[in-house]
């Protein structure tokens, strides 16, 4: 509960320095305070605890996933200093709503109430829809922030109607007494279809197939920052929420669920790695590299009592991956119109310290050893094998083969072509950033303990 309160007064002290005309210390404050509250999430750890008649639950696993969420958000707003500096009039607006969107992924996983899950959710939405169409002058942003809101407030309907329909079901929005109810031997047919209603929704903002239709139009047509903050920090909130309502309402995940998710595993790694092939926009190829992760991470599902650590382990892999891959991308494509690959062009010869970076992202995302990906990918297969679904992971290890393809597409451009322009300037930021992540990404790929035993 300290983690969400800092949060929102950190929120609120961004729109006050604005106020007060202290800019420059906008972002130096933020990431400290930031800090600050990463130090007060992980005093939580070991400590469960409920708040509000148990509107808030704090436990390991909403612990432990707050903080990656914290993490990423860090990161994000150091790249905004350098993604904003030719719109200083309205960096507290866009700091301070990055903040406001991570009490809304807090809530998310922290949630002991369905109202505080839906609270949360309408946070964190909310603020991205805004950050889609944030670049008024851009048509593709307004496009990106137009389907953005109607898809988003389609899923968010469907999860109400859920919600609606658990609450008719059971009596009570308490997830506790929801999950103990549960288990009763005859329970209405609300429920069941509350449940399938709430995992539709998630499906939408996770960017699951057959629920992937908007991801590759406001990726591409959204300023990169929020398509980074999409990619990355909103991807992996809404995977974790999800896992956390099947697991905490106690959800019947029979023999036809569980076939279900395959199915949708299997379509989202498939189509989102088949489209990225044909990309030649490097944030569209993101866009679809990050359907096919969220089907490799919804293979967690399969084995829900065991596979938190998994995921927790996937989620920060991926995401480190993802804020390395765009903090180039933010380098290489600033002031240009597009972001195509041609861009990338001889980038091994003109920044081979970035190019590095970009490259070991996205070896990582591929899966090749020494990176975190690679690890995540094992410990993701291994779990899966044990819940006795071998089809699933031969279809993984094949798509991992086929995602190779697409990554490559890109480093062959970075070191085999000349370069189109050579760009000057090394900010410090979009470097330190960079190289945090890749860092962090090998570290984590040597210690994996570090991160799965945490939960």
């Amino acid at each position: 509960m300290n983690t969400l309160i800092a949060i929102i007064g950190l929120g609120v002290l961004c729109l006050l320095f604005e106020i007060l005309d202290f800019r420059k210390a906008i972002i130096p404050v933020t990431i400290i305070g930031l800090l600050g509250v990463l130090g007060l999430t992980v005093a939580d750890y070991n400590a469960p605890a409920s708040y509000y008649n148990n509107m808030i639950s704090v436990n390991n696993f909403s612990v432990t996933f707050s903080s990656l969420f914290i993490v990423l958000t860090i990161f994000l707003v150091a790249l905004s200093h350098n993604f904003y500096e030719n719109h200083q009039s309205k960096l507290s607006d866009f700091i301070a709503i990055k903040i406001f969107l991570l009490s809304g992924a807090v809530a998310m996983v922290s949630f002991g109430n369905l109202a505080m899950f839906f609270l949360g959710i309408e946070v964190l939405s909310i603020s991205l829809y805004i950050l889609a169409a944030s670049n008024r002058m851009n048509l593709k942003s307004n496009e990106a922030g137009m389907k953005y809101f109607l898809m988003g407030s389609f899923a968010s309907g469907i999860i109400l109607f859920g919600i609606c329909l658990v609450y008719g079901a059971m009596g009570s929005f308490d997830v506790s007494e929801i999950s103990q109810m549960s288990q009763s031997a005859e329970l209405p047919i609300w429920f069941p279809i509350g449940i399938i209603l709430l995992s539709i929704g998630m499906l939408f903002k996770i960017a699951a197939v057959p629920f992937h239709f908007w991801a590759p139009d406001v990726y591409e047509g959204s300023p990169s920052m929020t398509t980074a903050t999409m990619s990355t920090l909103a991807k992996v909130v809404a995977m974790a929420t999800f896992f956390k309502l099947l697991t905490a309402l106690n959800a019947d995940l029979n023999y036809n669920f569980q076939l279900v998710i395959v199915i949708i595993s299997i379509a989202s790694m498939t189509v989102g790695n088949i489209m990225a092939l044909k990309q030649s926009n490097v944030k569209r190829m993101l866009a679809f590299s990050g359907i096919s992760h969220a089907g490799f991470m919804i293979m967690t599902l399969l084995s829900v009592g065991t596979s938190a650590g998994s995921l927790l382990y996937y989620a920060t892999a991926y995401s480190l991956a993802g804020i390395g891959a765009f903090s180039v991308l933010f380098y290489v494509c600033k002031n240009q119109n597009n972001e195509d690959i041609t861009n990338f062009q001889g980038l091994g010869k003109t920044n081979p310290l970035l190019a590095a970076v970009l490259t070991g992202s996205l070896l990582s995302m591929a899966g090749i050893p020494i990176f975190s990906g690679f690890f995540a990918k094992l410990a993701l297969f291994n779990q899966t094998i044990d819940a006795g679904y071998l089809v699933v992971v031969i279809v993984a290890v094949i798509n991992s083969i086929i995602s190779v393809g697409y990554y490559f597409k890109l480093i062959l451009a970075m070191y085999s072509k000349e370069p189109n322009e050579t760009r000057t300037g090394k900010p410090f930021l979009i470097y330190a950033v960079a190289i945090l992540s890749l860092l962090l990404n090998i570290a984590l790929g040597l210690f994996p303990s570090l991160v799965m035993d945490l939960i």
